[in-house]
């Protein structure tokens, strides 16, 4: 039988599919042994059971094959939350992290602030913010029950009660029965589809086994951004503001729809890779 340190140390052929092979073995065994990444540390010379060795064999010829490790594990982490993920939606990154950031920053301990996360896959941005603020009020939507029912289970792992989740294709989930709105928000938040169908990077790494609907968008991968920013006027407040996640090359587009729809204060801010990841502005005051 082999150590937690022979496994960690052993070349598993993972480079092939990972930027960062040695991490993911650990998250496996985390995982599998139900210890936190401490315990490897302090218990790198046991010998790991016959049952749970050939366990950590299966999950790895899932890996090699490229499937996303989160999708294995069936669990993510994001901001300071695990959540539950399945090929359904997306698997949250760091880089929409920088969305959660700058919603916290723009209204620092304001409280009884309304908040609109369109598009919500696992609730990751509306539940990371609700962590933090506990006092707003989050409405999160999506556009099927499935996904919903996803996010509602993530809300309920994490302990917040805060968020009230809606089922509809982006603003369609605010309109009442004769197609009225309903709210008005201080702040909508989207990290929606962007990505161009013929983008080569849809047949490379964890996007393979992705939605597609959750990543492509028509007309350049701007469809959905511009639905969003055109219609955000009828459901914010005087004065709110939208911030959107983008692709890095789409900042000066995303720019120009925001000053056609009225925005003002428009700026694109970059992640930790140095790329425009997220552009925000406010509404003109009428």
């Amino acid at each position: 039988m082999l150590t937690l340190s022979e496994i960690i140390s052993k070349d598993w052929a993972l480079a092939a599919v990972s930027d960062t092979p040695e991490l993911e073995v650990r998250w496996m065994l985390e995982d599998l042994l139900d210890k936190p990444a401490s315990y490897l540390s302090s218990h790198s010379d046991t010998e790991i059971e016959p049952a749970l060795f050939q366990r950590f064999q299966e999950l790895l010829a899932r890996r090699l094959k490229g499937e996303p490790l989160a999708y294995i594990l069936g669990h993510w982490g994001f901001w300071s939350l695990d959540l539950i993920v399945s090929p359904t939606t997306l698997i949250p990154r760091p880089e929409t992290e920088l969305l959660v950031e700058l919603a916290i920053q723009l209204y620092g301990d304001q409280s009884d602030i309304h908040a609109l996360d369109l598009g919500t896959g696992t609730g990751a941005i509306a539940l990371a913010i609700a962590s933090e603020r506990p006092d707003w009020q989050i409405t999160a939507t999506d556009q099927s029950t499935e996904i919903i029912e996803a996010a509602q289970s993530n809300a309920l792992r994490n302990a917040i009660r805060s968020v009230q989740f809606k089922v509809g294709g982006w603003y369609q989930a605010l309109e009442n029965d004769t197609g009225s709105q309903t709210l008005q928000f201080d702040l909508i938040i989207s990290n929606p589809p962007y990505i161009e169908y013929d983008d080569p990077h849809l047949g490379q790494g964890d996007v393979r086994f992705e939605p597609t609907s959750a990543l492509v968008a028509n007309d350049d991968g701007l469809a959905d951004l511009r639905e969003i920013i055109d219609n955000a006027e009828q459901y914010l407040k005087p004065s709110g503001r939208l911030l959107v996640e983008h692709g890095y090359q789409q900042g000066e587009s995303v720019r120009k729809l925001f000053l056609t729809a009225g925005f003002s204060e428009v700026e694109t801010r970059r992640d930790l890779a140095g790329h425009e990841r997220v552009t925000l502005g406010r509404l003109a005051p009428v």
